[in-house]
Parts: structure tokens; C-alpha cells; sequence
């Protein structure tokens, strides 16, 4: 389990594909206390650490992973957000995050509000659409964020300078498509109503 807050970046150093599945090496400020087995959360995925160079470690994304999230698109030397699981006596800084991505959103604006940035993404279904609430939270790219606005297939997100400058999002253009994972307990409550109905 996660809670959304970046711990840092780490850069793609190379990927290579294995059938179906893709193997990732990224490098980064906390790959050397890492553990084989150890689970981290790679752009809001929850991947394993299969093998550990100094200063890298290695992952690997089967065919049912690369077809929900953006890892399939990743180049070499693109920055993603690392975050290690939650430890017992850790506080929930963000929210609960499981790094089971549900899908992709696509970037549609990038306004700078001077001091801060408003992100808008748009959704893929209105299905998608019912599990996001104003002021409720949202896990992009393994970032939680609050929702400031919600319309339709679209929501927008406000980003203070410090999660800009320590995560991907300020690498972002617009048409980027970012991994998205609803709060779990809207889940919940949404296949509850279904049943109901």
C-alpha cells in the first residue's frame, strides 16, 4: 500500500522486451536501499524489484500492466515518481493507494497561475467520470492530488511549486496520457450502488 507522496524521480536507463512482458532499469537516489522482492510504486505502478545493480534496480511489466498504464510509452531518460510502500507506523500523508492503476487520462491544459498550476485531464468514460468528486482525491502518476473541478469526462487539479519541481508533472505536454487510480473507497461505494440498482 502507498499514500501518493513522491519520494523522488528516477530516470528510464533502458528497457528491453522479454514475449509479451517489458524489463525497465531505472536509476535513481534511492535504488541502493532497495531489495529484491521490495515493492515500488513506479508512476502510481506497483511493480517488484527484480535485480539490483549500484544506483539502479530493475523492473519488469507484464502484458495486462503495459495495456492499463503509460509505462508502455515510456523513452530512455524519462523521469517517472517513485514511491516505496508504506511502512506499519508511516503516517497517510496523501491518501490510500493501492498502485493498482485503473487507466490512462490525457492531459488537455496546462495553465500557470503564477505561483501554482492547474492541470485539466480528460477521462475515458462517464463510467470513470462518476468515481471523481470535487475536493476529493486522485492518484496521477502515483501523485495524490486533490480535485479542484470536475465537468463531465474532465477534472482539474491545482499543483504547488514543491510537487512540480519533484515529480514528472512539470514534464508533461499536452496529449500525454498519465496513469490514473481513483480513490478506493469511491470504488466501493460505486459497485455497492450497482448492485443496489
Amino acid at each position: 500500500m502507498f499514500t501518493g507522496i513522491i519520494e523522488t524521480t528516477a530516470i528510464l536507463n533502458s528497457l528491453s522486451q522479454e514475449g509479451s512482458n517489458l524489463h525497465f532499469w531505472f536509476s535513481s537516489n534511492i535504488s541502493d536501499s532497495l531489495k529484491i522482492d521490495q515493492s515500488v510504486a513506479h508512476n502510481g505502478v506497483c511493480l517488484t524489484v527484480v535485480e539490483l545493480k549500484p544506483g539502479m534496480h530493475k523492473v519488469t511489466a507484464i502484458s495486462e500492466t503495459l495495456q492499463k498504464t503509460n509505462l508502455g510509452t515510456l523513452q530512455v531518460n524519462e523521469p517517472v515518481n517513485l514511491e516505496r510502500c508504506m511502512s506499519a507506523n508511516g503516517r497517510f500523508d496523501g491518501h490510500i493507494v493501492q498502485g493498482h492503476v485503473d487507466g490512462l487520462a490525457i492531459c488537455k491544459a496546462i495553465e500557470d497561475c503564477n505561483g501554482s498550476w492547474e492541470l485539466t485531464f480528460e477521462l475515458s468514460s462517464l463510467e470513470q467520470a462518476l468515481l471523481v468528486v470535487e475536493k476529493g482525491s486522485i492518484c496521477i502518476n502515483g501523485i495524490s492530488l486533490t480535485v479542484v473541478n470536475c465537468e463531465q469526462l474532465n477534472f482539474k487539479v491545482a499543483i504547488i511549486p514543491y510537487t512540480w519541481q519533484h515529480t514528472n508533472l512539470s514534464n508533461l505536454t499536452i496529449g500525454a496520457s498519465v496513469n490514473i487510480e481513483f480513490d478506493i473507497l469511491g470504488k466501493y461505494i460505486a459497485k455497492q450502488l450497482a448492485f443496489r440498482q
